[in-house]
């Protein structure tokens, strides 16, 4: 599956926040990339720009590509209750995303290289689909064998995230998707309802 590999914290300055993470490059030059820098004249953006330019975020920050984030967008209009929540609770539910949330990996790419390589398990078979979307309930896990792995233990070591809809145990590294995030409980600076005006054109 096709990723975005080139510079973040490029993308970042173009959308003007630490989309990826902490970033001291991004603190430095805090201006859109391009060659004529913070001098440049930019003009009033249309408004199918301001909706263009959320989706890409939304799309960046989850580290998801268009024809899946269209689908997950299908999938939310489909399904009951407000659809730019459903689609970022979707998007939160992606097995990568939990295990990003529960402090295994630093970052989503780190996360979704775990899943890929066969070192997680959901309800305890090894689940190598980093879209894998999870339900309440299902209790995720580090494989037995993959216990032992250097940047499993640090990065656990390190965890200090704390979400009320995840339970995650250091010990035994292994957590339990409690419950679908409510909007509030969901961290990112993502306008929803612009992502839904866009599709709904």
């Amino acid at each position: 599956m096709a990723r975005y590999t080139g510079p973040k914290t490029k993308i970042a300055r173009k959308f003007g926040e630490a989309i990826f993470g902490d970033d001291k490059s991004l603190e430095k030059r805090n201006y859109p990339p391009g060659q004529h820098g913070n001098n440049r004249r930019r003009g009033k953006k249309s408004e199918y720009a301001i909706q263009l330019m959320e989706k890409q975020k939304a799309k960046y920050i989850y580290g998801i590509l268009e024809r899946q984030f269209r689908n997950l967008f299908k999938k939310a209009s489909r399904s009951k209750g407000v659809t730019g929540e459903v689609l970022l609770q979707l998007c939160e539910s992606r097995l990568d995303n939990i295990i990003f949330r529960m402090g295994i990996s630093k970052t989503r790419a780190g996360a979704r290289q775990l899943v890929s390589h066969r070192h997680i398990t959901v309800n305890g078979r090894i689940v190598n689909i980093p879209s894998y979307i999870l339900k309440p309930g299902n209790v995720i896990g580090v494989r037995e064998k993959s216990k032992s792995l250097n940047i499993i233990i640090e990065n656990s070591e390190k965890n200090n995230s704390n979400y009320e809809w995840l339970n995650w145990n250091n010990k035994s590294f292994e957590g339990t998707f409690i419950s679908v995030p409510k909007r509030d409980q969901i961290p990112e600076n993502i306008k929803e309802q612009l992502i839904v005006e866009l599709y709904s054109k």
